[in-house]
C-alpha cells in the first residue's frame, strides 16, 4: 500500500483479522467464545484512549463513555456488532486494497469477481481505494466497519476538547448476525438517552423502518419402508415437505421481493425418506401483513396434518424482533439531525427500509430510541463484500457532525 492509511482504515483492517463469526446453532451468549477475541482488543484500547467506565462483561458485550464536555447534556449512544457471519472452512479474512480503483471486474481470486454488469454500482466509486476480500470468506464490514468509525469517532472526541457535548455512550454487541445482538445488552447500565446504530449499507442511508421477523422451524416426519413394499405405507418425509413448501407463495421469496415487500425464505433445509427438517425466515414491514404470513403458514401445516395424519408436520414460529417505526416517530430530531449532517458534508441523504434487522430494533423497543445509519460497507454476508477507504473515513465526519449537531454546535 502506498498510501499512508487513516486511523479508521487501520482499526478496520486489524478488526476484520480476527475471526468472530457467530453460531446459529448455540445456546449461550456469546454463541462461540472467540468473539471475546475482539472483544479484550476493544476493551483494552478504550482503556488506552481514555475513556471512562470500560466494561467487558461475561456475555461479551463492552461499553464504554467518553466524558461529556457539558455534564448537563443529554447522553447520546453508538453502537455496533463484532461478529460477523459463518462461513465455509477455516480461511482467515485476507482483505487487500485496491488503490485508485479503475473501474472494470475487481477479480479477488482466479474465479471469484466482482462483476461490473451485476454491481453497477461500481461505476460510482471509480478512483476510490477498495478494501476488498481474497473471494474465500466474507469482509466483515458488517459491521466491523461500525465498530471501527466508532472508536475512531471516540479517538476524535477525546483529542479535541472544544466540541461541546454531553456523555457519549459506546456499546458493542455479540450475536447480532443470530438476532442475539440486543438479548444481554444492558440498556439501563448504557445510559443513554437516545442512540444510533452504526450498521447500514452505503454512504447516505438513514433507516428507522425495518421488517417484523419471525423463524419458523419445521419437522416433518415420515415412515421408511422398503421400497419394493411401499404402496400406501411409505410416507417420504422429504415429498411432505415439498407439498408443504409449496403451499407457499413461491413470488413472495427474497429472491422476488423489494422495498417494502414482505417475503418466505427456506434458509435451510435436510432430510430424508424418516425426517425432514427446515428453517424458515418470516419477514414484512406491516404487522397485519406479518401476522398473516404466519397465519398462511399455520394453515399450511393444517392441511398437511389433516392429510397425512395429525403430527406429521411440527411447525414452531417464533417471533424474532418488530418494526422499530413506532418507537422512532416520537424522536423523529434523531433522523432529521442525520439528515442535515450529511447534507452539510455533501452526502446526499436516503431514507431506506430495512429489509432485514438491527440490533436497534430490539433496542428500541427496550426503550432506547435507536435508528440505524450507514457505514458504507456493500455486499456483506458473502465473499464480494467491500468498502471504500474514503467511505469509512468520511463516517467519520459524519459521526462527528451528528454530535457537533445533537448538542447544538452549529
Amino acid at each position: 500500500m502506498s498510501k499512508e492509511l487513516s486511523n479508521v482504515v487501520k482499526r478496520f483492517l486489524k478488526y476484520v483479522s480476527v475471526d468472530t463469526r457467530s453460531r446459529d446453532d448455540a445456546d449461550a451468549i456469546p454463541s462461540t467464545q472467540k468473539q471475546f477475541d475482539l472483544a479484550r482488543l476493544i476493551e483494552a484500547e478504550m482503556k488506552e484512549l481514555g475513556l471512562e467506565n470500560v466494561k467487558l462483561d461475561e456475555h461479551c458485550y463492552v461499553y464504554g463513555y467518553v466524558p461529556a464536555t457539558d455534564p448537563s447534556l443529554p447522553t447520546l449512544g453508538f453502537i455496533a456488532h463484532m461478529d460477523t457471519v459463518e462461513w465455509k472452512g477455516e480461511q482467515c479474512v485476507l482483505p487487500r486494497i485496491v488503490e485508485n480503483y479503475p473501474g472494470g471486474d475487481i477479480y479477488l481470486n482466479p474465479s471469484v469477481a466482482i462483476e461490473e454488469d451485476k454491481f453497477p454500482y461500481l461505476n460510482g466509486l471509480i478512483g476510490q481505494d477498495i478494501i476488498v476480500t481474497d473471494g474465500t470468506t466474507v469482509l466483515g464490514a458488517d459491521d466491523k466497519a461500525g465498530v471501527a468509525e466508532i472508536m475512531t469517532l471516540a479517538e476524535m472526541l477525546i483529542n479535541d476538547k472544544s466540541i461541546r457535548h454531553g456523555r457519549i455512550a459506546i456499546g458493542f454487541t455479540p450475536d447480532e448476525e443470530v438476532g442475539n445482538g440486543a438479548t444481554m445488552f444492558d440498556v439501563k447500565g448504557f445510559g443513554a438517552d437516545f442512540a444510533y446504530t452504526v450498521d447500514g449499507g452505503p454512504i447516505g442511508e438513514i433507516e428507522y423502518e425495518n421488517f417484523n421477523a419471525a423463524t419458523a422451524r419445521v419437522t416433518v416426519r415420515g415412515r421408511n419402508i422398503h421400497p419394493g413394499a411401499a404402496k400406501d405405507k411409505m410416507v417420504n418425509s422429504a415429498h411432505v415437505f415439498k407439498e408443504f413448501d409449496a403451499l407457499l407463495p413461491a413470488l413472495e421469496r427474497p429472491e422476488h421481493t423489494e422495498g417494502y415487500e414482505g417475503f418466505f425464505h427456506l434458509e435451510h433445509m435436510q432430510g430424508n425418506v424418516e425426517e425432514t427438517k427446515a428453517i424458515y425466515i418470516i419477514r414484512d414491514h406491516d404487522m397485519a401483513r406479518f401476522t398473516e404470513r404466519k397465519e398462511l403458514m399455520q394453515r399450511a401445516a393444517g392441511f398437511i396434518n389433516n392429510r397425512y395424519g395429525e403430527g406429521t408436520l411440527l411447525l414452531k414460529l417464533k417471533d424474532s424482533y418488530y418494526n422499530m417505526k413506532e418507537k422512532i416517530l416520537p424522536h423523529m430530531h434523531l433522523i432529521d439531525t442525520a439528515r442535515t449532517a450529511m447534507q452539510a458534508l455533501g452526502i446526499t441523504p436516503e431514507i431506506v427500509p430495512i429489509r432485514g434487522g438491527t440490533d436497534g430494533a430490539r433496542l428500541s423497543y427496550m426503550g432506547l430510541p435507536c435508528p440505524n445509519l450507514c457505514t458504507g460497507g456493500y455486499n456483506c454476508h458473502g465473499p464480494r463484500e467491500f468498502i471504500p477507504v474514503q467511505s469509512l473515513e468520511k463516517m467519520c465526519e459524519l459521526l462527528r457532525e451528528i454530535v457537533i449537531r445533537t448538542y447544538g454546535n452549529r
